[in-house]
């Protein structure tokens, strides 16, 4: 196609009305906007994962992508200060008459500058060692004034038997004391635009929804999620940190990638609601779709019925009680259990054996 081709893009009355918008010339998308009455032209491709900066918005001299909120001047393609390495193709426009015309050839290139992976878009491998289990709790409380939970004691129980007992590596993550962002819909904008990791996780380094990821994908093998009734619901911080790993989900949808291979999840659901069953289907439903297994018996639960208001019995029936503490550690057991024999199935019985100078002989 020849450089001196112009695609007659509209009336300059009825361009000048919307600060961005997305044309097709020849046959590539292009961000036309109209600022101070002078109009530019760039690509509309986003140089991060292809977001369509014609449907985006203009802030000063800058194209705003709709997706991850890159930035990129409207006349020249370049990206904003900090981020010049970064360049989309941009186009020459002139006004002939009433008419707005963009020529079909770009007067500069794309460029992108090398940018390093967030530490959580290295390679799913397993480390060698003894099964890990990764216990989460979902219960909120005010931090200053903690208080007694039923859900977090029987995790807390469990977690510390399959270390002593069971030879289990553990952790504990309190989602309470994680300052993280709620799901901010990027998925409702496109499929491409849910990222792994997760675009919010990538955007805002104080985001503590990556010890999450870390854990969930990278180390466990086992993950344990306790949970109260809240209404005939789980927690809402549960509710919180699902919406947030729909990003591991959608690797499934987009790219056929298996974040999660080899992993079991169970579940400790207590409260002074009913509802249990309903709860225990959401969290199998959600951690299904994640690609988990389950054990037999994948869950254990509490709960004195709708009309057991004296929730300081509730507790006190809880504190007392063997079987739900021997119960919770058994969950665990069953739990770390299969998690070993998909260890040992995928990757041999010496994938569980610890390396270094204690599981090693060294040359001397």
């Amino acid at each position: 196609m020849s450089e001196d081709t112009w695609t007659d893009a509209g009336a300059v009355d009825d361009l000048a009305t919307r600060p961005v918008q997305e044309l097709t010339v020849g046959r590539a998308k292009v961000a036309l906007t109209c600022r101070n009455g002078v109009f530019g032209a760039i690509s509309s491709v986003c140089n991060h994962v292809g977001g369509p900066l014609g449907k985006g918005t203009l802030e000063g001299d800058y194209v705003v992508c709709p997706w991850h909120y890159w930035k990129f001047h409207c006349q020249t393609g370049v990206g904003e200060p900090g981020y010049e390495g970064d360049r989309v193709p941009a186009y020459e426009v002139k006004v002939e008459g009433d008419r707005v015309l963009i020529r079909n050839t770009p007067i500069s290139e794309r460029a992108k500058a090398p940018h390093a992976p967030h530490p959580l878009a290295r390679p799913v491998r397993r480390e060698p060692g003894p099964i890990r289990v990764l216990g989460i709790s979902t219960t909120v409380m005010t931090a200053d004034y903690p208080r007694y939970s039923t859900s977090d004691a029987l995790l807390e129980h469990a977690l510390k038997v399959a270390a002593t007992e069971d030879a289990c590596e553990t952790r504990l993550v309190r989602l309470r004391e994680l300052s993280f962002r709620s799901c901010e819909g990027f998925y409702s904008k496109a499929a491409r635009a849910c990222t792994w990791p997760c675009s919010i996780t990538q955007m805002d380094a104080a985001d503590q929804m990556d010890q999450v990821y870390e854990g969930v994908v990278h180390w466990a093998d086992a993950i344990v999620v306790a949970t109260p009734i809240r209404w005939g619901g789980a927690s809402s911080l549960y509710y919180k940190m699902a919406e947030r790993m729909n990003c591991i989900q959608n690797q499934e949808t987009i790219a056929n990638r298996h974040l999660l291979r080899n992993k079991v999840a169970g579940f400790i659901i207590t409260g002074g609601q009913d509802n249990v069953q309903a709860v225990a289907g959401q969290l199998l439903g959600f951690f299904a779709e994640l690609g988990l297994q389950f054990p037999q018996f994948p869950y254990i639960a509490h709960s004195r019925g709708w009309s057991a208001e004296d929730m300081e019995n509730n507790e006190r029936q809880v504190q007392n009680s063997v079987v739900l503490h021997e119960g919770a550690a058994a969950l665990v057991e069953r739990c770390a259990v299969m998690a070993r024999g998909l260890v040992e199935a995928s990757e041999g019985k010496s994938a569980l054996v610890r390396g270094g100078r204690k599981g090693m002989r060294l040359d001397a």
